[in-house]
């Protein structure tokens, strides 16, 4: 049976067994705790994300923790160059390439991987990495179906390593801050939370010059497909892959994820109770499935108790950027506003409108959080300090091996959201979880690629 026949039958963890066996892997599996042995880090997916910002993150801090880059693995020759020189000109240095994932844990070896590949192939390439005994930086989406989430948990449950999920909000001193503030009880029970991502970027996620650069010859098509359905050779769905389901969900995998992952950050909610959402392509007609504006809407609140609660409104456009971003969080007695670090009585029950009802009047004070600003939403983040201190947090769990900011069940719980999202706005119809199953339902059946 060949790699492809087993993730088309789902046998991820299968996957990872046969990876464990026949890779002699990473000295993870018995380096100790704070032992100062150096650690070796592989590269699967030489992408944009992983040149604009994760190694801008990482190199800095490499050798405060006594960290070298030994391989990396793209399927596309142009970018195995593009790796080979960059590492040249960055670190003087020559870093080997791997035209797979099966050559880089057979011949690097690897301690850790920094995972930056397509939305879709994120878990899948968490477990062969686990299946390796590597430790990971596996960045977001953390899944774009539930099957490949769960294969991702199950091999992260049965293994022993470090996993951080590239959701960089839980390494923030802001995000950190508002937590804080939150778990005091000083805001009261959140009753809504409004966030937005508007952006008017017609080359978002398009890549137009080295579309007409790549060759089917150059890369691994079959390979790059993994378990989603056979299809003809396409090289916009190859690099502008966000455009395109079912290899990105694009609005929700993107960018909801990380503004719906502060939900469950913050109240311990695992997923919402139900999602409606709809949205269109109403502004760049070039081809693409993914939306260009999205809303979704979110109940969220105790699974037992469906008379409590609260909501989350989503809104993204890519055709006007007026708003801009926002996390806005409500409660009775006023706003917490992410983007300003700012706790406010804007909004809060007052002392002439609660009169009437001989209610006391509930306004919260105002404080300032103590932090880093809010996130970038910028293209390229190199300057980002949340994804340095993301990295930063992941080196010292490699460390110590502690947990990380963002453990997998992070991602697991991201992807249930931005999966659900993406659900109701391609059926139309209100979505739900089965917990019993862990399947998101539309319509009473089950949704896996629509």
């Amino acid at each position: 049976m060949n790699r492809r026949q087993l993730l088309h039958q789902g046998s991820l963890a299968g996957l990872g067994l046969i990876a464990a066996r026949t890779v002699p892997t990473a000295l993870g599996q018995t380096r100790a705790a704070g032992a100062n042995d150096r650690i070796r880090i592989g590269i699967v997916g030489f992408s944009d994300r992983l040149r604009s910002a994760l190694l801008p993150a990482f190199l800095p801090q490499a050798e405060e923790f006594n960290c070298e880059i030994v391989g990396v693995s793209d399927l596309w020759s142009r970018r195995r160059k593009d790796a080979e020189e960059y590492f040249a000109k960055k670190t003087g240095k020559t870093v080997p390439t791997y035209r797979n994932n099966e050559e880089l844990y057979e011949k690097a070896k690897p301690d850790a991987v920094i995972i930056s590949t397509a939305d879709f192939q994120h878990a899948l390439h968490l477990v062969e990495a686990l299946g390796a005994g590597c430790d990971a930086y596996c960045e977001k989406p953390f899944a774009e179906t539930m099957q490949d989430a769960r294969a991702a948990l199950k091999a992260a449950k049965a293994a022993n390593q470090v996993i951080q999920i590239g959701s960089q909000r839980r390494s923030g001193a802001t995000y950190h801050a508002a937590y804080d503030f939150l778990k005091s009880g000083k805001f009261g029970p959140i009753v809504a939370a409004e966030m937005t991502w508007n952006v008017n970027q017609p080359g978002r996620w398009r890549r137009p010059d080295l579309v007409a650069k790549l060759k089917q010859e150059d890369t691994d098509w079959k390979r790059f497909l993994l378990n989603r359905p056979e299809a003809d050779w396409d090289p916009r769905k190859y690099l502008e892959y966000r455009l395109f389901w079912p290899y990105s969900s694009g609005i929700p995998g993107q960018w909801m994820c990380h503004q719906i992952d502060t939900i469950h950050w913050f109240t311990g909610l695992p997923h919402p109770r139900s999602v409606a959402a709809n949205g269109g392509i109403y502004q760049w007609k070039d081809g693409r499935t993914n939306f260009d504006t999205l809303t979704a809407v979110f109940d969220y609140g105790p699974l037992d108790d469906p008379s409590s609660g609260f909501q989350v409104t989503y809104s993204s456009r890519f055709s006007n950027s007026a708003g801009g971003t926002k996390e806005i969080y409500y409660s009775n007695g006023g706003e917490l506003n992410l983007d300003t670090g700012e706790v406010t009585p804007k909004g809060g029950l007052t002392a002439n409108e609660a009169g009437e009802m001989k209610l006391p009047a509930n306004l919260v004070e105002k404080t300032k959080l103590k932090g880093d600003g809010p996130a970038s939403t910028a293209a390229n983040t190199g300057s980002d300090p949340l994804t340095s201190a993301h990295m930063r947090n992941w080196l010292e769990c490699l460390r110590s091996r502690k947990a990380t900011h963002a453990p997998v069940e992070a991602g697991y719980q991201h992807c249930i959201a931005t999966i659900m999202a993406n659900a109701a706005a391609r059926t139309g119809q209100r979505v739900t979880f089965d917990d019993a199953t862990q399947e998101v339902m539309a319509g009473g059946k089950v949704w896996h690629l629509g």
